[in-house]
């Protein structure tokens, strides 16, 4: 097993524990442990309260933006979620769309499908399709999708070039993306980057911002923009694990760390 199939065996195991309610949702600790919610980890995941659309059974707290804020979804629109997990935002996406719309979820987690359609059938919408696929090889015909959504997943996925250029190929021309996920500014020591049960949390995944926007202008689309950036504060005894009190230091100033995004762009036609 080469490192980027053993990266995606740790992603599904993870996930598929917190689908079935046996580990919450991982947070931003450079921790493969179970952690409570009341434990002094910072979780990336946003509030969802009065977002139109909500369903909080939905909501496992392995998001970290809402990227249907950005985007601006219109009615009649075919919105594809990748790696929807329980539905939570493509709940969210069929309240913009309305019926005369279609969301797709897609998740490679088979858990995570199963939960999302148990929910799915909770609120009896019949223009929501829950399916299982892996971003690197999406299984949907070219041009079909007039927007993708993404909430705090593409930081999992080892290929980011082929998923972005997957992305691309779904899209119509003039389809457009919002994604929230995480990025890095500075350097992360390799004791973090390589430690493969680093990657369901925030840290091993990630890269810095400027090659991930480099990375999808080089897949084709254009106008990329950063709508939303937080800083992730972690305790300074989780940090303490991998890093010398010099590296925390560095990591903890202003020009350094690890950021919440979310970045929208465009397949423009011609």
């Amino acid at each position: 097993m080469n490192e980027q199939e053993l990266k995606k065996r740790i992603v599904k195991e993870k996930y598929a524990e917190i689908a079935k309610g046996e580990k919450q949702a991982p947070t931003c600790s450079c921790s493969n442990t179970d952690l409570r919610r009341d434990d002094t980890f910072t979780s990336l995941s946003p509030n969802y309260e009065g977002q139109p659309g909500y369903f909080d059974r939905a909501n496992l707290h392995i998001g970290c933006g809402i990227p249907t804020e950005f985007i601006g979804i219109q009615r009649g629109d075919i919105v594809l979620d990748l790696g929807s997990g329980a539905g939570n935002d493509c709940f969210l996406a069929h309240h913009l769309t309305g019926d005369a719309g279609k969301v797709i979820g897609l998740d490679f987690t088979n858990e995570m499908v199963e939960k999302a359609i148990e929910n799915n059938i909770l609120l009896g919408h019949s223009n929501i399709e829950f399916i299982k696929g892996d971003i690197e090889h999406i299984p949907i015909e070219d041009n079909k999708i007039d927007i993708v959504i993404s909430n705090c997943v593409l930081n999992l996925v080892p290929d980011k070039e082929k998923a972005f250029g997957e992305i691309f190929r779904v899209l119509k021309p003039n389809g457009r993306f919002s994604i929230s996920d995480v990025i890095i500014k500075g350097e992360l020591p390799a004791s973090i980057r390589n430690d493969a049960k680093l990657y369901t949390g925030c840290v091993a995944g990630t890269i810095q911002l400027e090659p991930y926007l480099q990375i999808i202008k080089n897949s084709g689309f254009k106008n990329p923009e950063v709508k939303s950036i937080r800083k992730v504060m972690i305790p300074d005894n989780i940090l303490a694990v991998y890093m010398t009190e010099d590296e925390m230091a560095e990591f903890n100033s202003e020009s350094s760390g690890i950021f919440s995004v979310t970045i929208t762009a465009e397949k423009l036609n011609g």
